[in-house]
């Protein structure tokens, strides 16, 4: 595909824009702008939205390495940085898919496998880390368990947007909009990457991914159950 100018590929993302109600509050008013902005530089240099992916997947193996690699007081900090450029750019694939109108499933696919891949990596890693930095036990077992309970989270969730109607969203109540945002964004893995910033402290990053595990725990039940209700009224 042809390059487009800067402005050509504003104007495109501008047209093709998702809706941002009731996204976790990162991805709305950070990420989502961040990736945009990336999209309409990659679009410029003429590069591809599977590129865009596979930078991605790059970024977020570095960061799930120096998490698992690396027992420095830095470790958490350098982790986050990457992980979060990743995100950034697991944002840009899709506005630079549609810039380019180059998606499709095969893209959606490959960037959902990606996203299905990291996820429970990041807790693996942190799991490691914690083992080799003489960590609690508990706190061990717990960042496996969350690692198993983001991978069955994906995976409901997809299979719940496959067997369910598809719903219009309503946007008309933007205020509601924005309270679910926040309510979402411990859901947002950028919370997680965030947390890791404080891995160098013990205690507190103990206290924020403990908090982090029970509310995944007790939303991730509730979310469950309502699936379940609701395809077991189809």
């Amino acid at each position: 595909m042809s390059r487009l100018t800067t402005a050509q590929a504003r104007h495109a993302l501008a047209s093709a824009q998702k809706s941002g109600a009731g996204v976790p509050a990162y991805l709305r008013w950070v990420n989502r702008p961040l990736g945009g902005q990336v999209a309409v530089i990659a679009a410029a240099w003429g590069w591809s939205p599977n590129g865009v992916t596979a930078l991605s997947a790059t970024f977020g193996a570095l960061g799930v390495g120096v998490l698992a690699g690396v027992t420095a007081w830095w470790a958490g900090p350098v982790a986050a940085v990457l992980l979060l450029l990743g995100y950034i750019l697991d944002s840009a694939d899709g506005q630079l898919a549609r810039i380019q109108r180059r998606g499709g499933p095969a893209g959606e696919w490959l960037d959902h496998v990606v996203d299905g891949i990291r996820a429970p990596l990041v807790h693996i890693a942190i799991a490691i880390h914690l083992l080799r930095t003489d960590a609690a036990l508990w706190l061990v077992l717990m960042a496996a368990l969350f690692s198993a309970l983001v991978s069955a989270w994906f995976l409901s969730q997809l299979l719940a947007e496959k067997l369910l109607p598809k719903q219009p969203r309503d946007a008309s109540d933007a205020s509601a909009g924005i309270l679910t945002s926040f309510v979402k964004q411990p859901h947002d893995t950028s919370t997680t990457y965030l947390a890791l910033v404080f891995l160098g402290l013990p205690l507190v990053f103990a206290v924020l991914y403990t908090a982090l595990f029970a509310w995944h725990v007790l939303m991730f039940s509730g979310s469950l159950r309502r699936k379940y209700v609701q395809l077991a009224a189809l």
